[in-house]
């Protein structure tokens, strides 16, 4: 009879533990998917950190750094009252993300046609990898970039709408105030960056480029 009851506490063991197991992941799941709703249908959070060492409240509290990755490896507080554990676990997110379709030399002009979306983990790429086409159009490419290879922000950039030498119009505004004039710009910069230029009387001021390339200084 003793033998008995021993083989059916563990046999009930063994019922349980999946269940609690299959909780917390459930319950960290739908934390990350609420956490980023634009990619929850690709999630899938995987525990690393052993069963023993888990919360031991069936509702834990979880909470982040305010600096967390979205995706990867991350550490993630469970609270229970005054309790405390720290779960690891791994966000694996699919999704769609920019390759190239062809080899782009490095300093060559590049349109979307250049480009593909392509399906695969987006928490194994490296940081700031585009997931779409658009900022990529009539960008220079700064480094080689060999076919279907992902295409991160740091590959590219968008084309100087200033050049350093060149003449440009500042135009400067501000409460029912507005100036302009002419002067020459001492660095390149693109489109919305900032500028510095000099003007005619030597003086030399600080603006963002405009889309049609003029300086934008606000007063």
């Amino acid at each position: 009879m003793r033998g008995y009851l021993i083989l059916l506490t563990s046999l009930l063991v063994t019922i349980a533990l999946p269940a609690k197991a299959a909780d917390l992941s459930a319950q960290l799941n739908q934390f990350f998917k609420t956490r980023d709703p634009q990619h929850a249908v690709g999630m899938n959070v995987v525990v690393r950190t052993p069963q023993a060492q888990w919360p031991s409240c069936d509702s834990p509290q979880f909470t982040l750094p305010g600096n967390s990755r979205l995706w990867g490896n991350i550490s993630v507080a469970a609270n229970c009252d005054e309790n405390r554990r720290y779960i690891q676990v791994q966000v694996q997110v699919s999704g769609q993300y920019l390759v190239a379709k062809r080899q782009l030399a490095r300093g060559s002009s590049v349109t979307k046609e250049d480009f593909q979306l392509q399906t695969g983990r987006l928490d194994t790429l490296p940081a700031r990898t585009l997931f779409d086409s658009a900022s990529v159009a009539d960008a220079v490419v700064l480094r080689d970039i060999q076919p279907g290879q992902p295409v991160s922000l740091s590959m590219l950039r968008q084309p100087w709408r200033v050049k350093a030498g060149q003449n440009v119009m500042v135009i400067a505004s501000g409460d029912g105030f507005d100036a302009s004039g002419e002067g020459k710009a001492l660095n390149n910069a693109t489109s919305a960056q900032w500028v510095r230029v000099r003007m005619g009387n030597g003086q030399i001021v600080s603006g963002r480029v405009g889309d049609d390339g003029n300086i934008l200084i606000t007063l």
